[in-house]
């Protein structure tokens, strides 16, 4: 199975793209791992409108995805799952030979509403509200502590 993330944005933050580094070439010891930073949509104005921002980000992150692939939308709204959890969903998607699994990160405003329909699963990384940037080096975290999981590795510690 290979992993992809589509990323609005960049990392601009020194320390966590330092982390993002790490926990990528650490997924990439088990799966291979495409990661693509979509341009984040800069409305000019005093007032931007993030209904119009969400959906020219849209554009851009439904066009990055193959019809075939199992789409994970990260959302505050999303299903909330433990670390173990979320260890099964990715050894289910490996064991049932899905080809490729998506995660998608929005921007400042987060996701279009189309954006979410199209993913298999809408997620939440937890009740709190981070950046994306920060979203990103988490779910990278967890995509790795999943991995390590579904090993029986120590990682977890559990």
């Amino acid at each position: 199975m290979k992993l992809r993330l589509l990323c609005v944005g960049r990392m601009s933050d020194a320390a966590l793209r330092a982390g993002v580094e790490d926990f990528t070439a650490r997924v990439r010891r088990y799966l291979p791992l495409d990661v693509v930073e979509l341009k984040e949509e800069k409305v000019g104005g005093s007032k931007p409108d993030p209904a119009r921002i969400r959906e020219l980000e849209a554009e851009r992150l439904l066009a990055k995805i193959a019809g075939t692939a199992f789409v994970v939308a990260l959302d505050e709204t999303g299903r909330r799952m433990t670390s173990e959890g979320f260890a099964r969903l990715l050894e289910h998607h490996m064991v049932h030979a899905t080809a490729e699994m998506v995660f998608l990160i929005g921007g400042a405003y987060g996701l279009a509403a189309r954006v979410k329909q199209r993913g298999d699963l809408l997620l939440s990384l937890s009740d709190m509200t981070f950046t994306h940037q920060m979203a990103r080096l988490f779910l990278l975290e967890q995509i790795y502590r999943g991995l390590t999981i579904v090993r029986n590795e120590p990682y977890h510690n559990r």
